[in-house]
């Protein structure tokens, strides 16, 4: 009986530091005030992304861009996954999926468009469709034949019970695929890397929850153009919850591990599993050469 009180005790103090552990929490009298900053407290911490510096085309020895997926069901990625329940967070914390969706819909983010090119834009009524699925189940179109001129002439309403509703959320997620661009840059003389395009990949809201669910491409995001958004969108810090980690720092810092699916190429950019087919492990070995081939040229830069 005592193990069992310990473990009620352990389990609550658990919950409410993972509840509480936010910004703020030390200096907050009231609980209204904890993840609120001062306005002197926001001057003094100057919160905005790190800029980007100028690099000009000349400085640029290699460059090389490359496609990416983020697998979420890895450990490593699972800042980019949870929370997928809010009820037991506070509401400073959302996955990635929410904080771009949340933000498409009240018009925040408008870089959004339908590929990796940018070349056709995507608004949210585009994807309305992809986001909720509504039909009428069996048993509620037998409802509606058995009492057809009822329905018909509006004398009967149609029982919610009879509806299926899905909602597209966090919880659904595949992965993310992105799209990047490595580059010697030889002023500083060092291999960088810059993020370009953001994409989630979900199956469709009417086949949410079937393992066997085909995945689509939801939409791509140009990152440059949400990095303020997503700067202020905190990821969990297992290290120190007092210290959360932006998106942007995280996507920035590459605090995530992705496999190589595409390089561009001569022959239209084509994808690994195009020229590796039917064979994973020759694929991911190929992804790895990729890498490897990228990562060398800057060593080589400084073999004399």
């Amino acid at each position: 009986m005592k193990i069992k009180n310990l473990l009620s005790v352990v389990f609550a103090v658990a919950l409410s530091a993972s509840t509480f552990a936010q910004s703020n929490l030390l200096n907050s009298k009231t609980p209204d005030e904890i993840g609120k900053k001062t306005p002197a407290q926001l001057i003094s911490d100057n919160d905005k992304p790190l800029p980007y510096g100028y690099v000009h085309d000349r400085d640029v020895l290699m460059g090389k861009t490359i496609w990416e997926f983020i697998d979420i069901d890895e450990r490593i990625n699972f800042p980019l996954y949870y929370p997928i329940d809010t009820a037991f967070v506070g509401k400073e914390r959302r996955a990635l999926f929410d904080v771009l969706v949340k933000n498409i819909k009240n018009g925040k983010i408008t870089e959004v468009y339908v590929d990796d090119y940018f070349n056709i834009k995507k608004t949210f009524k585009d994807m309305e469709s992809s986001f909720t699925y509504i039909d009428t189940i069996e048993a509620g179109k037998d409802e509606i034949n058995n009492y057809y001129d009822d329905y018909k002439a509006g004398r009967k309403v149609l029982d919610p019970q009879y509806i299926n509703k899905k909602e597209l959320d966090a919880s659904y997620i595949s992965g993310y695929k992105i799209k990047g661009y490595w580059y010697f840059d030889k002023r500083q003389g060092e291999l960088k890397y810059r993020l370009l395009a953001l994409c989630p990949v979900t199956p469709e809201a009417r086949d949410a929850g079937n393992d066997n669910a085909d995945v689509i491409d939801l939409f791509w995001v140009y990152f440059p153009a949400v990095r303020e958004i997503l700067h202020e969108s905190k990821a969990f810090n297992d290290k120190n919850s007092a210290m959360p980690i932006t998106f942007d720092h995280l996507l920035n810092s590459r605090r995530f591990n992705g496999e190589i699916y595409k390089e561009e190429n001569v022959y239209g950019d084509r994808e690994i599993q195009q020229y590796m087919k039917d064979n994973s492990q020759n694929q991911l070995l190929e992804s790895e050469r990729v890498k490897e081939k990228i990562r060398s040229f800057e060593s080589d830069m400084w073999n004399y």
